[in-house]
């Protein structure tokens, strides 16, 4: 059956709670997405106004609204900072298939935190909302990122081609995925 999109889940992990965003998050998200560092391999301008944070949270709101993607902060338990977000979109039910996507800031990066958050949800994905295939698309450079996909066992398909146009110029997009019979816990 899938799952229905009328609540939306929270996860804990040992050192992160997943959860849904409100209001009162649009700081930290202007602090995550206003460095140049974050935004370096995404398709936005670094915010420059508080303005912009509050759009991401109503694109958060409008992807659960119309059901095709979550979008989960990552709220570090003991000082309830958000320092990053992970979730799907571009939901494609008649497909099964869903396109993960995830930042974090980058005093956090290589500590493991984005591997601990994935591993919720992408159980969520398969046993809940009864994926069949979860892609990825990175671009080549962010080796970081494909390292992190690798681990969780993602398969590199290969690379669509000047697939975008992001920041004035076209982009490769490499493209990973992870199916249901691959997946390991």
């Amino acid at each position: 059956m899938g799952f229905s999109f009328t609540h939306f889940p929270t996860f804990k992990t040992q050192r992160f709670i997943l959860r849904q965003a409100v209001v009162d998050d649009c700081h930290d998200l202007f602090e995550l997405y206003s460095d140049e560092e974050v935004t370096r391999y995404l398709p936005l301008a670094p915010f420059v106004t508080i303005e912009n944070a509050l759009d991401e949270l109503d694109w958060y709101d409008t992807i659960f609204k119309e059901q095709t993607g979550l979008r989960w902060v990552i709220e570090v338990k003991e000082s309830k900072k958000i320092i990053g977000t992970c979730g799907f979109l571009n939901y494609e039910h008649a497909h099964n298939r869903i396109e993960i996507g995830y930042d974090l800031m980058p005093s956090y990066w290589g500590k493991g935190v984005m591997k601990e958050a994935l591993q919720c949800i992408i159980p969520f994905a398969f046993e809940t909302m009864a994926i069949h295939k979860i892609e990825a698309k990175v671009e080549p450079a962010n080796q970081a990122s494909i390292t992190l996909l690798e681990k969780l066992n993602f398969f590199k398909e290969g690379v669509l081609r000047q697939h975008e146009f992001e920041k004035g110029k076209y982009i490769d997009l490499a493209i990973l995925s992870l199916l249901r019979s691959e997946y390991k816990i």
